[in-house]
């Protein structure tokens, strides 16, 4: 069992206190002036219910690619959750947590050769193929594995189109690569498939199951006696305002027609987004504001996180943030504005153009949907660091969880985070606590009393 510190804890509040209001409180202290998040693990409860009730059929393997957050992992293996793992170092973080190994797919089509070694040592027995290199490797190193076969199927709207990497034709490629696997004596036991991450096509599913069903009919003119397995993939939406309503209705009728219950196929898939998506909310400080030297009407705000940390996603997952001042601006006018990242790179730009209401150095700006491809891609380039995560959780959610395993009552704490905060803050950290309200201070600094600094042109 995992040993929990300070700042890896639950912290517990009443089934009443949103988000935002723990925010509040956080920023109201001014005890931290870095870039945080706020992981609601109510929402991971409340997504891992929405998936049983909407896919019942389907047991979800969640990708650790996502969001390898300790506290998601071990909540989400709490619930039952399998795992999609597709190196030696998150097979690792997902055994460690004490999960069996049966629970695991490493679903990397293209894998290293010690890690597959790694995975038979583990006896993690299930993975994926789409090539005939693949095979011999698999052949030589861990021969009795059971083989998935990964085909390209893929949506015509996707965040991050997979196919041009992954997946075999599964007309052209994959005969041959089931019969080559029948004579090196492999056991290839399901289909997968990805139809993209981030799909906008719910259709697609439907043209990539069918697909499968032929797969199967020809693994058993081959000899194939154990096929039990069906991946329908990733590409689930997970933000506030989307729906799983029209995938859930287009996969469920397909599996009817070509996969009916009592056939013998476990159907599985591999969420990642959907998951984690918006159980993530992210608050920046602004530290820096000036005017577009080409125009003195747009405002850019300078935050204390970027594309090089947190909103690599916008680079590599191609995703949409939206900023949310975390106050109220009843009596300041509404500018052109631009969020830019605090490094030296001109490419760290966040949000190219929006309307916010004027704003000064050291009020904050909030990001919902930040579960997703965030937290493992980011990095330190330049020196900055990369947000803390504070887990909470209600009364309510804290009583269904402290007793399933790997969840423990010491995951859970009682302590206030601003309490944590101040525990563990250290000496030495960058301290950016003016008081931008402080007479003495805009005294001394006018140039940075945002309400003379930035005064609007008369209608």
């Amino acid at each position: 069992m995992r040993i929990c510190g300070l700042e890896e804890q639950i912290h517990v509040i009443d089934n009443k206190v949103t988000v935002e209001e723990i925010i509040k409180d956080i920023v109201r202290t001014k005890e931290i002036s870095d870039p945080f998040y706020i992981f609601d693990v109510g929402d991971l409860v409340h997504k891992a219910r929405i998936w049983q009730q909407k896919l019942p059929r389907v047991k979800p393997f969640y990708a650790v690619k996502c969001n390898d957050n300790s506290l998601v992992l071990e909540t989400l293996a709490a619930f039952g959750t399998n795992f999609d793992c597709a190196s030696k170092a998150e097979i690792k973080k997902v055994l460690d947590l004490g999960v069996n190994p049966s629970r695991i797919i490493f679903a990397n089509p293209a894998k290293m050769t010690s890690h597959i070694k790694y995975a038979m040592s583990q006896c993690v027995d299930l993975t994926t193929f789409d090539n005939e290199l693949e095979l011999y490797k698999i052949k030589s190193i861990h021969p009795s594995c059971n083989l998935v076969i990964r085909i390209r199927c893929d949506a015509t709207e996707t965040q991050c189109p997979l196919g041009i990497k992954y997946g075999c034709d599964p007309l052209t490629e994959a005969p041959a690569l089931m019969s080559l696997a029948r004579d090196l004596g492999l056991s290839v036991v399901g289909v997968s498939f990805h139809v993209g991450s981030g799909c906008n096509e719910p259709a697609a599913f439907r043209r990539a199951i069918a697909a499968s069903a032929a797969i199967f009919r020809l693994a058993q003119q081959l000899g194939f006696m154990n096929m039990y397995l069906l991946n329908i993939g990733g590409g689930f939406p997970g933000n506030k305002s989307t729906s799983l309503d029209k995938i859930a209705d287009i996969v469920n009728d397909a599996l009817n027609e070509w996969f009916p219950p009592n056939n013998g196929v476990t159907i599985i898939a591999e969420p990642g987004r959907f998951f984690v998506a918006s159980a993530f909310t992210l608050s920046t400080k602004i530290h820096s504001i000036k005017k577009r030297s080409n125009d003195e009407n747009h405002i850019m705000y300078f935050i204390n996180d970027g594309v090089y940390g947190s909103f690599n996603s916008i680079l590599y997952d191609h995703s949409v943030v939206v900023p949310k001042p975390l106050n109220d601006y009843p009596m300041s006018p509404v500018c052109q504005s631009s969020i830019w990242g605090p490094t030296c790179d001109g490419l760290d730009q966040v949000v190219d153009l929006v309307n916010m209401p004027l704003m000064r150095m050291g009020d904050w700006i909030t990001f919902e949907d930040m579960g997703a491809y965030t937290i493992p891609v980011a990095s330190t380039f330049n020196g900055f660091p990369l947000p803390k995560v504070f887990a909470v959780a209600s009364r309510r959610i804290w009583q269904k969880l402290k007793n399933l395993m790997p969840i423990s009552e010491d995951h859970f704490t009682t302590v206030p985070i601003v309490a944590t905060i101040k525990m563990v803050r250290s000496v030495s950290s960058d301290d950016d606590e003016w008081d931008e309200n402080d007479l003495e201070y805009t005294q001394r600094y006018p140039c940075l009393h945002l309400k003379n600094s930035f005064s609007m042109p008369e209608a």
